[in-house]
């Protein structure tokens, strides 16, 4: 039987922290699909379209890791994939009660799917896609965070010249 799983995020943008639980991942598992949740509670800074390329362009080399997107209920795009695991990142204590309330819940929604809770290096622990933007919109650097190419992506979306 192939262990598959399923990363969903609105990786905006991906992080190296992100990266880093991908290929994590991908060791464990047979195929990992990282998930590009279209819609959002979020306000994402990239489309959709442009999560999905951002994704695709830093981890598209993983042999055994897919890149889609997907709309609605994670659960129910693991139902419709026949995948019966979800993975999650943990950073920082302060994730857990958020990431544990989820699991719960799709747990309720579904008891067949298990969510699976992975920690990053120690070195990406502390790395958000929202402080990222953040950090970026101050222009300070953040090679240390994201590839250059989606440092590029992200000064480019925020108007600030390189």
């Amino acid at each position: 039987m192939s262990r598959s799983a399923i990363y969903p995020g609105s990786f905006d943008p991906i992080t190296y922290g992100h990266i880093d639980l991908i290929k994590r991942a991908s060791h464990a598992f047979d195929e990992i699909i990282v998930a590009v949740a279209e819609k959002t509670n979020k306000n994402t800074l990239f489309s959709t379209k442009e999560r999905l390329e951002m994704v695709k362009e830093v981890a598209g080399n993983i042999p055994n890791v897919r890149i889609e997107s997907f709309s609605g209920l994670v659960i129910d795009y693991a139902r419709k994939k026949n995948i019966r695991v979800l993975i999650r990142g943990l950073r920082m204590i302060s994730d857990f009660e958020y990431e544990l309330q989820m699991a719960l819940t799709n747990r309720r929604l579904d008891d067949t799917i298990e969510t699976v809770f992975l920690m990053p290096s120690e070195g990406f622990s502390f790395l958000s896609s929202k402080l990222i933007k953040e950090v970026a919109s101050l222009d300070a650097d953040i090679s240390s965070f994201v590839p250059d190419s989606i440092a590029d992506k992200l000064r480019k979306k925020l108007g600030i010249k390189k």
